[in-house]
């Protein structure tokens, strides 16, 4: 009887996965695998979805962007120049200093590092200054110095508090053009222009 039972409960998950499939929904689309089969996050039947470190993650997120556009010109691809920009983005994120002043109606950060950060601070605070200067009002100056860079950040009065709480990071972060900006050096192209 035991046999019988434990044969029924090992066939019940076969049964209904061979059940005729009506009404089908693209809800889950675009979840991890685990989700789109409805399967909750801490499920043991779950598969893992992270890909275990953030810039190898970036990267793979652009290749399967490059993948599925058939528009893609792999003779201009170049995978190897983001993974240069991730680890600039990683050098100044994790091993700069940062002194931040404040003058009046601005800030500015001075960041530096030792010689493979203090290049990475100057390509990326130059860039970031040029990109994202007078959008939503905020005035940006960088420069190359001694070991790195300064960045002048000027703002409306009113939001003078953010960029002190934002801080030379979190100014850094501003602006969903990084998405962006990576899958065209992905592709070749230089985002700077």
């Amino acid at each position: 009887m035991i046999r019988i039972l434990a044969l029924v409960a090992s066939l019940a998950p076969v049964a209904a996965l061979a059940q005729p499939h009506t009404g089908h929904s693209h809800a889950g689309h675009g979840l991890p695998p685990a989700q789109q089969m409805g399967h909750s996050p801490g499920a043991a039947a779950a598969a893992p979805v992270q890909p275990g470190q953030g810039a190898f993650a970036a990267i793979q997120e652009i290749v399967e962007i490059l993948e599925a556009d058939p528009k893609t010109d792999w003779s201009k691809v170049n995978i190897e120049a983001l993974r240069q920009h991730l680890a600039d983005m990683n050098a100044v994120t994790l091993l700069s200093e940062v002194r931040a002043e404040p003058i009046d109606g601005a800030m500015i950060f001075t960041v530096t590092g030792a010689p493979p950060v203090r290049d990475a601070i100057r390509r990326m605070a130059l860039a970031h200054a040029s990109t994202m200067n007078t959008v939503g009002g905020w005035q940006f100056t960088a420069m190359q110095i001694e070991g790195g860079a300064t960045m002048a950040v000027r703002v409306p009065a009113a939001e003078l508090a953010k960029l002190k709480g934002l801080g030379f990071i979190g100014v850094m972060t501003r602006g969903m053009h990084h998405q962006d900006h990576h899958l065209m050096i992905a592709r070749g192209d230089n985002p700077h222009h």
